[in-house]
């Protein structure tokens, strides 16, 4: 492990693809958001991801449940009952103007509450930096929201269709840091790296480095 809690044995790999993803973002994301920044009204960008946001409301009413957070469940239920409703179809956030803001959580979290451990860090290709507990929980969220089981293949597109907007609107949005990140730091691989880990970490509120596992530094002796 080094100095700053992070696990990589699979570096030259997560390098590798790293390249590949600054590649498409170079080549794809970065001019496509632009574009659509230039084009597409603010308004109509929060429209966009409001929306994005209260089709996963769901999934985080699952994984709050499954986290014990019942308080978390009903916040994410009363969210998606509004904002669908009053907020017609999610693209208004009312319940945030009723002042229940939004709490999202994913299994990764869910994950981390009950036990598990980060695992190694890896970069993924397209979805971005992660580790292997997120990376798991990623999978699991594909199938966890309860919309799934109820959208027709049209509605399924249409939720896709609003996430890659919101994603592209976001690149938009944050585009000058990421593009310090990715295009004028020395080294983008480790400045990323380390961003997502210590945003993650304080996002699961861990702030003791030492909580973090090398599992190659596990002492055996005596098991």
């Amino acid at each position: 492990m080094s100095d700053a809690g992070v696990y990589d044995p699979h570096e030259p790999t997560n390098r590798a693809v790293h390249r590949f993803n600054v590649g498409l973002d170079r080549a794809v994301l970065r001019p496509v958001s632009k574009g659509y920044d230039a084009v597409v009204p603010d308004g109509v960008q929060t429209m966009v991801g409001n929306a994005s946001d209260n089709l996963g409301e769901p999934s985080n009413l699952v994984n709050r449940t499954l986290q014990g957070d019942l308080r978390g469940a009903g916040v994410a239920l009363y969210r998606f009952v509004v904002n669908s409703t009053v907020g017609l179809g999610g693209i208004y956030d009312v319940a945030a103007e009723f002042g229940v803001t939004a709490d999202e959580t994913d299994f990764g979290e869910t994950l981390h509450t009950w036990g598990g451990d980060e695992g190694a860090y890896v970069e993924l290709p397209v979805l971005g930096p992660s580790t292997a507990r997120d990376a798991t929980g990623r999978v699991v969220d594909a199938v966890l929201n309860p919309l799934s089981a109820v959208m027709n293949s049209d509605q399924k597109t249409l939720r896709t269709s609003l996430k890659v907007a919101d994603r592209v609107g976001s690149r938009a949005r944050y585009g000058d840091t990421l593009d310090s990140v990715l295009y004028e730091s020395t080294d983008s691989y480790s400045q990323t790296q380390l961003l997502y880990l210590q945003n993650r970490r304080f996002e699961l509120g861990i702030e003791n480095e030492d909580s973090y596992i090398d599992p190659t530094e596990i002492d055996t002796e005596g098991f």
